[in-house]
């Protein structure tokens, strides 16, 4: 098994895939278990010598700052703290986003700004390695204050509260740690509040999101290819000198990838007909294009905040500082989410709009797509699930950057809710992937009316294999499986990041 070492140097979202595909284990560098030690030593010596307030350290919390904690109760104050805040409802987060926000909460730690114990972090390595992930739900958090909420049940089974899934088995922490000899961690100061401050869980599906993000995009330019062969449409919208008079990075690459999707075709070599293709076909490079930028501007954000120290307070023992700020606030995170949203639901906008193209009995195409129709429906109703789907992202693409709730007596009275971003962008994103995959179930079906021409060898070929879960609609037939089957043949790839 390879290893990757928790350092000081970027984390990167193509770092992130490896991890997560290649299964790598974490291990502290050495750089960071000095900076984690050195740290909780200054606070250590800090606290002993000091008896003035300092807010969460020996300080209640949120708008309870005011009042002052003895030092014979800090190591309880902070195990009440994680528990108290262990109130999330609703669905489980899925279990690949539980494991990107334990990765990402110990990178956060191991900078040595946030006064933990080098036992802690190494616990949470323990669970990282062991795929011991604790049972996080997805409501609670208003992406500011941290994410209080998911990080106190990310934090529980340090103290052997809550549940963990060990090997996709439920079961209570307290038996997890029974069975591995481990005794349950005694929390020091400031340590509850290091675990539950932070962005982890807006910053875990942020990096989930990006990364489908990507693999949809790609495959959105593959299946609009398809779709082009199969409504016989033109490549002189794709041509590189419209472009670069108007060189959006984005909408250049995507043009070119058409170029590049459709070289050798027999079908777009075919003399054309028609003068123009519909927006859903000529715009391809403006629309996708656009997309494609959206995702390099997030991914941008995201680059900042996973390599990013986000809890409250901050220590800085080299120059003797202890500064109560917000880095815990979601804003960026929440605004990058909500543009991602918008983007990635216009790709399933437009793949929809193709669909309908499809069926609608143009371009010698029958009508939904079926030899006699009128006895067979054919591809009539998965245009309906798919605008069904383009409908429903329209409602969660609704910005929730836009709202605040003041909370805390107060204290607290402006808050991102980044965290219900993070939650809805994913939901758009199962949603594009069912919506691309009726695009894909309508446009290889169209294409097999185009014959004997063929299409591009790289399309041909990804047609082929694609024939071989999914065969041609002759007449008839329950088409969830067909589409089921689609989905998991597009999660059947995975896309190299750049």
């Amino acid at each position: 098994m390879k290893e990757h070492y928790i350092s000081s140097d970027l984390l990167t979202l193509p770092q992130i895939h490896h991890i997560l595909l290649e299964n790598h284990s974490l291990a502290l560098s050495e750089e960071a278990k000095v900076n984690i030690q050195k740290c909780r030593s200054y606070l250590d010596q800090k606290i002993a010598k000091n008896n003035q307030p300092i807010y969460g350290i020996n300080t209640g919390f949120g708008s309870l700052c005011k009042i002052k904690i003895s030092e014979n109760d800090l190591h309880q104050l902070q195990a009440n703290l994680v528990k108290s805040h262990a109130c999330g409802l609703g669905e489980e987060v899925p279990a690949e986003i539980v494991k990107i926000m334990l990765l990402l909460k110990i990178q956060s730690l191991s900078y040595g700004h946030s006064g933990v114990q080098l036992v802690t972090v190494e616990r949470l390595i323990h669970f990282y390695n062991h795929d011991v992930l604790p049972v996080v739900y997805q409501q609670g958090s208003l992406g500011a204050s941290g994410d209080l909420a998911p990080l106190a049940h990310l934090s529980l089974p340090l103290l052997g509260e809550g549940e963990v899934y060990v090997q996709g088995k439920k079961m209570l922490a307290s038996e997890y740690l029974k069975s591995q000899g481990l005794a349950p961690i005694e929390l020091a100061s400031k340590e509850g509040l290091a675990l539950l401050n932070g962005t982890q869980f807006m910053s875990a599906y942020g990096v989930y999101n990006l990364l489908q993000s990507y693999r949809l995009s790609y495959f959105a330019d593959v299946i609009a290819a398809i779709s082009l062969e199969g409504f016989d449409g033109t490549l002189e919208p794709f041509t590189s000198y419209i472009h670069l008079v108007r060189p959006h990075k984005g909408q250049v690459d995507t043009a070119q990838r058409m170029l590049d999707l459709l070289e050798g075709s027999e079908i777009a070599q075919q003399p054309k007909k028609q003068v123009q293709d519909p927006y859903s076909f000529r715009c391809i490079p403006q629309v996708h294009g656009a997309t494609k930028d959206t995702l390099e501007h997030v991914r941008k954000v995201f680059k900042t905040e996973i390599n990013s120290v986000t809890d409250n307070p901050n220590i800085f023992w080299e120059q003797d500082l202890i500064i109560s700020g917000g880095n815990f606030h979601g804003q960026p995170l929440a605004l990058a989410l909500d543009f991602l949203s918008i983007a990635m639901a216009e790709l399933g906008s437009i793949s929809e709009r193709r669909t309908y193209q499809l069926i609608s009995g143009l371009r010698g195409l029958p009508e939904f797509l079926v030899d006699n129709p009128g006895l067979h429906s054919g591809l009539m109703i998965p245009q309906y699930t798919a605008a069904s789907l383009v409908s429903m992202n329209k409602q969660l693409a609704t910005p929730s950057s836009i709202d605040s709730i003041v909370s805390s007596n107060g204290q607290e009275d402006h808050v991102s809710m980044g965290a219900n971003g993070a939650v809805k962008c994913y939901q758009i994103l199962q949603n594009v992937e069912k919506i691309l995959a009726i695009e894909l179930l309508n446009a290889t079906q169209a294409i097999e009316f185009r014959r004997p021409l063929k299409t591009s060898d790289f399309l041909e070929t990804f047609i082929q294999t694609y024939r071989k879960e999914v065969t041609f609609v002759s007449e008839d037939r329950i088409l969830h499986d067909d589409l089921i089957k689609t989905i998991q043949f597009l999660r059947s790839f995975s896309i190299e990041m750049e």
